[in-house]
């Protein structure tokens, strides 16, 4: 099967276009772990899948690192957005994507050689009820600000649901903050029944953060789109960023630029890039010799 991999400030995925091509692979969940190692395979944050769909122009599905299906993924939009024009399958500017969470609209940018620059992604309303993200109490109360525990350490939790969970909390200095610690202990805690994507929040002014992530099934990554829109709606619930503005989110691999607008949906901004094209051997189906 030929692929592309692509990254979206450092967030990276192998795509496999399937509109051109059939699909032989019968357990994507075991393709996307056998594909993400970066020793016995391509390396990558996970598998991203391009389909038709009944819904929208284009279906993409996300396999994580860990091979469990994503519902979203702001930096994953990114790139099939610029794959799909760039590539001629789609010719305008503005069109829409089929997720596991629900039909998203995106719009290209593109530069003097007609190639995209960048993508804007309508991600839609954050979902801010513990029902919707999904979290442990009462459905239709939000949390915003939360005491909880973990590591015998107190944390005030902000959660949000970017069609992926999202809880966020809040410090002085991210690069010192043990995210690698207390990110997978929160990811599988019990208050989060489908697991969360945790993210750390450095508030620079009101229009501009530092923003780290330990992603659901991956880990830590250069930067998460959806994580990036949580943690400007988590920020403005709770009085840190002006609404309606549009935020600039610092992450380890770039910069995106985010906006809550007075009709509640959010609006991401940045690029994606091209990394590599090439062809992946389809009876490589043995997982990864690992040593005790």
């Amino acid at each position: 099967m030929l692929f592309t991999k692509m990254h979206g400030l450092g967030n990276a995925y192998v795509i496999f276009n399937e509109l051109d091509q059939s699909s032989k692979v019968s357990d994507y969940g075991k393709l996307s772990r056998l594909i993400s190692d970066p020793n016995f395979g391509i390396g990558s944050d996970g598998l991203i899948l391009i389909q038709s769909s009944t819904k929208a122009d284009f279906c993409m599905r996300i396999f994580n690192e860990d091979g469990s299906e994503g519902l979203n993924c702001g930096n994953g939009l990114r790139c099939v957005a610029k794959y799909l024009y760039d590539h001629k399958f789609m010719a305008f500017k503005s069109f829409t994507l089929e997720t596991k969470s629900g039909v998203v609209g995106v719009e290209v940018e593109t530069n003097h050689m007609g190639r995209v620059q960048s993508v804007t992604v309508d991600m839609g309303k954050p979902k801010l009820q513990k029902g919707m993200i999904p979290m442990v109490g009462d459905p239709l109360q939000t949390a915003i600000d939360e005491p909880h525990s973990f590591l015998d350490n107190d944390f005030r939790l902000t959660s949000v649901s970017m069609g992926n969970p999202h809880t966020i909390l809040y410090t002085d200095n991210v690069s010192a903050f043990p995210l690698e610690k207390v990110g997978p202990i929160i990811e599988t805690s019990s208050l989060f029944p489908e697991r969360v994507n945790v993210g750390i929040v450095q508030i620079m002014n009101r229009q501009e953060l530092i923003y780290r992530v330990w992603e659901r099934g991956s880990g830590l990554t250069m930067a998460c789109g959806t994580g990036a829109c949580a943690a400007v709606v988590a920020s403005t619930l709770n009085q840190l960023l002006d609404r309606n503005a549009p935020i600039t989110v610092h992450l380890p691999g770039g910069d995106l630029m985010i906006k809550w607008d007075e009709y509640g949906h959010v609006w991401k901004t940045g690029e994606a890039a091209y990394i590599c094209h090439g062809e992946w051997e389809l009876d490589k189906t043995d997982e990864p010799p690992y040593a005790c």
